[in-house]
């Protein structure tokens, strides 16, 4: 049987990366990478190592795309300011407690507010 492995995340953030182009795995390697998160990781150090470069190219990937949907005029200044603004409320929600109850209305209000930014 698995052993269960306690997140470094709160629910949100672990609802966000569900979200995103990285699995949780990724972001803490990324964030161990940056010495932002000391974290023990239980697989070899070959798969390690495989997991930084795919972390890497994945943020590489992302860096070219914001600056080609930025140059293209698809990501307008308005979007960055929202991506901005959301940024620093999810540094504050990382860093504080949020009530259960209410973790749902933070996430549908970041996925409106995402949505409204990525009216395609």
């Amino acid at each position: 049987m698995a052993e269960f492995e306690k997140s470094n995340f709160n629910n949100i953030i672990h609802q966000i990366i569900k979200k995103s182009l990285f699995t949780e795995r990724q972001i803490e390697i990324i964030l161990n990478q940056k010495d932002l998160l000391n974290s023990k990781f239980t697989i070899t150090k070959g798969a390690y190592y495989r997991q930084v470069g795919q972390s890497r190219d994945k943020l590489i990937a992302l860096f070219y795309s914001i600056i080609l949907l930025r140059g293209l005029g698809i990501l307008l200044p308005d979007d960055i300011d929202v991506i901005s603004k959301l940024s620093e409320q999810i540094h504050v929600i990382n860093e504080s407690d949020i009530f259960p109850e209410r973790e749902d209305e933070v996430i549908n209000v970041i996925d409106k507010l995402i949505r409204q930014a990525c009216n395609v």
